[in-house]
């Protein structure tokens, strides 16, 4: 009995479904910006770019004859500094009501087939944070952490790189040797004012030590006994 899943390669006539399945895909993710844009005429265009791209890789998984899940890789290598060849997965869905019926194993399918043509080592999935029913599917075919990906806007990039620029007003860093003399600088100035501060309190002090030595010398003499004289009358 011929099986209800089938993989094929996608055609310009899917452009429109594969639209409609990236927007559905971009809905279901908490970084679905990340993922494509909600512009569909946009979208159709970028899909078909890619698709028609030398060394990308678009099938389709069709479930009862009906379109209802795509992939989108890309074959990377070999390059100037690797002669290994990497197929990297660029996109993976399945429709809501079609899931858990095999579609999604019949994609990966697809792309070890093309991944065994090409000569590929390795399968790269870059799964979008938050999408936790993708992650345990990948998790569950093998697929283990490999880096950690951080995203930034460029408009926010641009933003830091000049904040933190040496030298750039009060917000920038200064350069290090710059920050090592102005704390020695400051130290030394210290130093310079605790010594100050002592000089002051020992001048202080002379007067009043001058002024007890008087009293004890002016003391001596009171209790020192006077000497005897003789009166003739």
């Amino acid at each position: 009995m011929r099986s209800p899943v089938a993989v094929r390669p996608a055609r310009p006539e899917d452009l429109d479904v594969l639209v409609s399945l990236s927007l559905a895909a971009r809905a279901e993710s908490l970084v679905g910006s990340q993922l494509c844009t909600d512009d569909a005429d946009r979208l159709r265009h970028q899909i078909g770019a890619l698709v028609a791209e030398p060394g990308a890789l678009g099938l389709v998984g069709l479930l009862d004859d009906e379109l209802c899940g795509l992939v989108l890789a890309r074959i990377v290598g070999p390059s100037l500094f690797t002669d290994e060849v990497t197929v990297s997965i660029e996109a993976v869905y399945v429709a809501d009501g079609a899931r858990r019926r095999g579609v999604g194993h019949a994609l990966l399918g697809g792309v070890v087939e093309e991944a065994k043509r090409v000569g590929a080592s390795d399968v790269l999935a870059v799964p979008l944070p938050g999408a936790r029913g993708m992650l345990r599917f990948l998790a569950r075919l093998g697929f283990a952490p490999a880096a950690a990906h951080r995203v930034v806007s460029t408009e926010a990039l641009q933003r830091k790189l000049v904040a933190d620029a040496p030298g750039q007003g009060s917000g920038g860093r200064r350069p290090a040797r710059a920050g090592l003399d102005d704390l020695i600088a400051r130290r030394r100035r210290a130093r310079a004012g605790r010594t100050a501060a002592a000089a002051s309190t020992v001048e202080a002090a002379q007067p009043s030590r001058a002024s007890i030595s008087m009293q004890v010398n002016r003391a001596e003499q009171i209790r020192r006994p006077r000497g005897s004289s003789t009166t003739t009358s």
